[in-house]
């Protein structure tokens, strides 16, 4: 419940220091919450690269934006992907490296959630699970020498350089265990059912945000999962009328709109709360560290006998999928 009723958010804007010549890439900064968090760093001086799969919307993003903050000194920057097709996504990040020498923070901020019955991905995925997961699997590993390179350079502190997944609220629907792991095929087991095929999906980006923590704690660099909390976004489109009658009565709770779910990442993304220390860590709103569910937790650590946990294996079954996209 404390998830549901967070308390004021303690890291906004206001606490939030000069981001000149720092580099953020956020993908899904062009509506919702990526948008608000968007504006909070362009307002801090940020150079921000708005990316997504409409230039149109990325334009009108950008608009809104300068016209809110005429006197920031910060750069707005379009890149255009789909998270949906993985063929994309490295043409975008050479795109990326060809302007920018560092890369300070990268906000998986994107996503779906319950979209048409059999929605799948250009690669043949299931939609949700390969936007949510498989898609910022691919982009980190094809940003993970620049993010490195960044966190050596001269001056920069530990803990400075981030990757964020945004995931959800997982203790709500999400099968024990998190996902259901087919060991035949080496993959999760699907069950057609859309919220619980979503919330394997997010329970994934936790487990990668967990996996990728090891893999670069000692570079320096963060990597952590949020759930950026109840708000009304695009996110809720393809929901069924049923739930969009129960998330209509629970919007009304909160006090806060988009912005609060933007203040989550940007705790995540930003606060000094968030060391190399707590790298692995699950933030919860409006920027808090949570505790993930117990059932969850045991399946992210290593096994005995020398078997690999859950979190490894998700995490090499998104490598398998996206080897021949990087």
């Amino acid at each position: 419940m404390n998830q549901l009723f967070p308390p004021k958010p303690t890291f906004t804007e206001q606490n939030l220091s000069n981001q000149a010549g720092r580099v953020f890439i956020i993908t899904g900064g062009a509506s919702g919450i990526g948008l608000e968090l968007c504006k909070i760093l362009y307002a801090a001086n940020a150079t921000i690269y708005i990316a997504t799969r409409s230039s149109e919307k990325i334009a009108t993003a950008t608009k809104t934006i300068k016209t809110i903050y005429p006197s920031s000194n910060g750069r707005l920057e379009p890149l255009i992907l789909d998270l949906a097709d993985l063929k994309t996504i490295k043409p975008a990040v050479e795109t990326f490296l060809a302007k920018e020498t560092r890369l300070d923070v990268l906000v998986h901020n994107a996503g779906v959630m319950m979209p048409p019955q059999g929605s799948k991905t250009a690669q043949g995925h299931e939609l949700q699970i390969g936007t949510n997961a498989l898609g910022p699997f691919l982009l980190t590993q094809c940003l993970e020498e620049r993010l490195q390179a960044t966190a050596r350079l001269e001056g920069m502190p530990r803990g400075r350089v981030r990757v964020i997944w945004v995931a959800s609220m997982i203790s709500l629907g999400a099968p024990k265990g998190g996902v259901i792991w087919d060991d035949a095929k080496g993959a999760p087991k699907l069950s057609g059912d859309s919220m619980s095929d979503y919330m394997q999906g997010k329970v994934g980006c936790v487990f990668l945000a967990d996996e990728f923590a090891r893999r670069v704690k000692k570079d320096g660099i963060i990597s952590a999962s949020v759930n950026p909390g109840i708000v009304k976004t695009e996110l809720q489109r393809h929901a069924p009328a049923a739930m969009s009658v129960v998330m209509g009565v629970v919007f009304k709770g909160p006090k806060y709109g988009a912005v609060a779910g933007a203040y989550s990442e940007l705790f995540a993304a930003c606060s000094p709360d968030v060391s190399v220390e707590k790298s692995g860590s699950y933030i919860i709103p409006w920027g808090r560290f949570g505790c993930i569910l117990e059932d969850i937790a045991e399946r992210m650590k290593p096994g005995s006998s020398g078997k690999k946990f859950l979190g490894k294996k998700f995490w090499n079954w998104c490598e398998r999928e996206t080897l021949s996209y990087q």
